[in-house]
């Protein structure tokens, strides 16, 4: 009698699955091999705009230094106007006169902290308001290379 129970037990159990199938584990390596994907691309992305979030906080600190180095010299801010140029690191040092001397320590230093960075000021002797501009490249999500370029203007009365 015992045997017959275990025999009909195996012809119950026969038909049902046991385990897991193959089609259930390909769906989850899918569903985990796609969000892994996912989480790769934000960190990357998150790198970027931290990337660009310092490039953005070296600029401004440039400019309040310019904006420093010209109010020590405001009896002179006409010298300071020039145009938007880049200063390679390694360029000889100009001394005199003070605004050139400080418009190429701040190019020099934009030109080391920021990639292919250039710096231009603008200033209107009239109502005494200088426009200081700051561009470097930074890399962009659209593939558009004309979007690389980052212009930071930082405008002040003196």
């Amino acid at each position: 009698m015992g045997v017959s129970l275990a025999r009909k037990a195996r012809h119950f159990f026969a038909g049902q699955q046991a385990g897991v199938g193959l089609i259930e584990v390909l769906v989850t390596l899918l569903i985990l091999s796609t969000s892994l994907l996912a989480l790769g691309a934000m960190q990357t992305r998150s790198l970027q705009f931290n990337q660009g979030a310092y490039f953005r906080s070296q600029a401004n600190i440039f400019a309040y230094d310019m904006l420093d180095r010209m109010r020590i010299n405001v009896n002179a801010l006409a010298s300071y106007n020039s145009a938007l140029l880049h200063v390679p690191e390694d360029a000889a040092p100009v001394l005199t006169p003070l605004a050139a001397a400080d418009l190429h320590a701040w190019r020099r230093n934009i030109s080391a902290e920021l990639p292919n960075g250039s710096g231009g000021i603008a200033c209107d002797a009239a109502t005494r308001v200088c426009q200081l501009t700051i561009e470097w490249d930074e890399l962009n999500s659209t593939g558009n290379v004309a979007e690389n370029k980052t212009t930071f203007t930082y405008s002040a009365r003196f």
